[in-house]
């Protein structure tokens, strides 16, 4: 989603001689506000490029098994799967096929059957969904996690950054925020987006929920699929109600996150995107509002 942040109290909000005034056809003025501040601004950034190289990675992990369970255990003789990706003959051709608690789906070309150079491989996903591109659970293993301890630093970087400047209030929404949030959801569906330089609700909900929600999931459902770390956590199992269940819900987060970012994204193009990169880049954002 776009991104906004309320100024802080004293915080110049730059216009005139310092940011450059100016009347818009609209009838509308605009300024600059400094909106993302440096740890905001690196740390974005260093999730985006390690969520990336994660998504990659786990899905080349994922190959090595692509089945999800509820449960403790998981194999031929339980009846708990609830997303198998595979291929099957089916009139002397190999097809794809997905399962989805218990209903199948044919997928060729896409999952489970492949194309791979000239013709069509058995493989879970096509190669430019993995890192790396062909099959290599070691080095997929070792990207991920690498990219997963960085992405655990980041955030507790970004946590007590964000302590000590005061952006950790920005995203927890008040009771007057809630109060707005129907009239919130009309603006975005009417594509009205306001450039006054603060969080709107939907945004203040969404980044909170990734930010203390699903990150904090993700990153304790991949430690509950560690033998080393529930061996000494065994409470992990127990949390999460085994450790095929926990692998099933860190599928489930990163279907999440993935859907987070396309939405993100949509909604950084519609609100303008080259103000929205200037201000995560350089931290300046150009607000506007409507002269009355």
């Amino acid at each position: 989603m776009a991104t906004t942040t309320r100024a802080e109290p004293g915080q110049e909000l730059a216009r005139s001689e310092t940011a450059g005034e100016h009347e818009l056809a609209s009838g509308e003025t605009a300024g600059l506000v400094y909106r993302q501040r440096l740890a905001t601004r690196l740390t974005h950034w260093v999730w985006a490029i390690s969520l990336f190289f994660m998504l990659l990675s786990g899905l080349q992990i994922f190959m090595a098994r692509p089945d999800l369970y509820i449960g403790q255990q998981s194999g031929f003789g339980f009846d708990n799967s609830v997303l198998s990706i595979g291929a099957r003959r089916v009139d002397g051709a190999m097809a794809g096929v997905t399962t989805v608690f218990g209903h199948s789906f044919d997928t060729t070309g896409w999952l489970g059957v492949v194309p791979q150079g000239d013709g069509q491989a058995a493989k879970s996903f096509p190669g430019w969904l993995t890192i790396p591109g062909y099959r290599d659970l070691a080095t997929g293993r070792i990207v991920h996690f690498f990219f997963a301890w960085v992405l655990v630093t980041t955030l507790f970087v970004w946590l007590a950054a964000s302590a000590v400047n005061g952006h950790l209030r920005d995203l927890v929404p008040t009771g007057r925020d809630l109060r707005h949030l129907p009239g919130d959801v009309l603006d975005h569906l009417r594509l009205r987006f306001a450039h006054d330089g603060r969080y709107n609700v939907l945004q203040k909900l969404s980044y909170a929920g990734v930010l203390f929600v699903a990150l904090p999931v993700m990153i304790l459902t991949g430690l509950t699929m560690s033998p080393g770390v529930v061996a000494k956590f065994p409470f992990l199992i127990d949390l999460f109600g085994g450790r095929q269940t926990a692998r099933t819900i860190h599928f489930v987060v990163m279907l999440a996150l993935v859907l987070f970012f396309l939405v993100h994204i949509l909604m950084v193009v519609l609100a303008g995107p080259l103000n929205e990169l200037r201000s995560m880049i350089t931290g300046w954002y150009r607000t506007s509002e409507k002269s009355r």
